[in-house]
């Protein structure tokens, strides 16, 4: 099932930024993290894997790294959500090729408007997708409305290292290194994206810091929210539950 939907601003954005990317997106997502993605993603996934789910919602799913990871670590059925036709494709061929297109379904939709019924969601997990919404709290609020009463929420964004030595290392990195090893992997549009995603890095932090973000998750209905520093600070790994459950 694919859903039209209205793209504000930053959908847009987000839209135009990964339309060329999805025949090499795991190629750069491991070059942009320094070869640490999957690791993030495993740590991601496992609040999710232990509460048993019997169905799951991954937002801003891609071309469905993380939800073909879900449902070989679980039993349950897996819903991707993503805000790109161009990822979904690929995604849909990603299922196919893992042999699981009978329990994940893909859904063309915004996160901040998800097409779904309050509580339908014993678990949800969401990547990189903060920085492309327009306002991070209300989408919060709006993942947390359609997971049941003590479902598991567990997201991972790139972050910035907090030691003087290691976010110097990181800011020459994302600066410099990352454009060009965009171009070596996948040609200008990868370089698009290797010039931007540093500084998007640093300005998202700049208005929403990780204690905002805690707040923020506890005010849309999450608690015993957990931060997770990844390789050195590069990586952030937030999990919790959704307020109700016994």
């Amino acid at each position: 099932m694919k859903r039209d939907v209205t793209n504000a601003a930053p959908n847009t954005f987000a839209q135009a930024l990964f339309a060329r990317l999805p025949a090499r997106y795991d190629a750069l997502a491991a070059v942009l993290s320094i070869g640490q993605d999957r690791r993030w993603r495993s740590a991601m996934v496992e609040p999710v894997v232990a509460s048993n789910p019997a169905l799951v919602l991954d937002v801003a799913c891609g071309p469905c790294g993380v939800t073909t990871r879900l449902a070989r670590a679980t039993t349950a059925h897996v819903i991707g959500l993503d805000l790109s036709e161009a990822m979904i494709r690929k995604g849909e061929r990603n299922v196919e090729l893992a042999g699981l297109s009978e329990r994940i379904a893909l859904v063309l939709g915004r996160g901040e408007q998800l097409p779904f019924g309050d509580a339908t969601f014993d678990a949800l997990t969401f990547t990189y997708l903060l920085r492309y919404v327009r306002d991070p709290a209300a989408t919060l609020r709006e993942l947390a409305r359609v997971v049941k009463p003590g479902g598991a929420i567990a997201s991972l964004e790139f972050a910035v290292p907090n030691a003087r030595g290691w976010h110097v290392a990181w800011w020459l990195y994302t600066r410099g290194v990352l454009p060009v090893a965009g171009f070596v992997t996948g040609g200008r549009p990868w370089w698009v994206v290797g010039r931007f995603l540093g500084p998007s890095i640093s300005r998202h932090y700049r208005s929403y810091s990780v204690p905002w973000t805690v707040k923020a998750w506890e005010a849309a209905g999450i608690e015993r929210v957990e931060c997770r520093s990844m390789s050195l600070g590069g990586g952030l790994v937030m999990s919790g539950y959704r307020v109700g459950g016994a």
